[in-house]
């Protein structure tokens, strides 16, 4: 079990008591410092002192995450997970309502980090946090988010970082129109975004948030350079 952001240890005691290793990753030096002794020096507790948005962090064998995420990290903490080679089996993770609304988001709802979230894994939320569950309390509501990872997700794609560029790309303007926000995002003429959604099969009058996952997959398929590119290699 991997726990980010550990603090002074309240649910990392709990975790001890269930999982086989817990390494928890605190970026606080005297909060690292100290937790094991806290603790009582439990054996099959590892502290990492370390910044989980850019640490190298490598974990061997199946493991998940549980994590009470600040604001201010959630997203590319829960992105940096998702995208590693070695995916954890499940983020379990309390992030601020509306973030946690946004991954577990339906088609018409839809962000680019619902697409990131659902492209990896499939999101769910479990619970909501009112701000008086804090000391002090925020001003925000949290949720608690449930992710499973699927593994063979990322094989629908042959190059991530590409599908997320003409993802971002298509919420470039997501309230208009999905030729209009492609035809700004992508830098290309109205003409050509619209042949490129009519090759998908995707209406072009449709806002950017409407799209499923697997219509984005499919749109990036039907990009020119990787058309070419799986024709020359069939």
């Amino acid at each position: 079990m991997v726990e980010v952001g550990p603090g002074r240890g309240f649910l990392t005691r709990e975790l001890v008591k269930l999982a086989r290793r817990v390494v928890a990753v605190e970026i606080d030096e005297t909060l690292a410092g100290g937790l094991a002794t806290k603790l009582d020096n439990p054996p099959n507790l590892e502290v990492l002192m370390a910044d989980a948005r850019t640490a190298d962090l490598d974990f061997e064998g199946p493991y998940k995450v549980v994590a009470n995420l600040p604001y201010y990290a959630a997203n590319p903490i829960v992105r940096r997970f998702l995208e590693m080679e070695r995916q954890p089996a499940r983020l379990v993770v309390m992030v601020q309502k509306e973030v946690a609304l946004s991954m577990a988001a339906s088609p018409g709802r839809m962000t680019v980090l619902s697409v990131a979230v659902q492209f990896y894994g499939s999101p769910r939320l479990v619970c909501s946090v009112p701000p008086r569950a804090f000391r002090p309390a925020p001003k925000v509501h949290s949720a608690v988010v449930s992710i499973d990872v699927k593994p063979e997700a990322r094989k629908r794609v042959d190059d991530e970082s590409r599908f997320f560029q003409l993802v971002r790309a298509g919420f470039a303007a997501p309230r208009k129109q999905l030729r209009n926000s492609l035809t700004q995002g992508l830098r290309v003429d109205g003409a050509e975004a619209s042949a490129l959604l009519a090759s998908a099969d995707i209406d072009a009058r449709r806002r950017p948030g409407t799209l499923t996952v697997e219509e984005w997959i499919s749109l990036y398929k039907h990009m020119p350079e990787v058309a070419e590119e799986e024709d020359g290699g069939s």
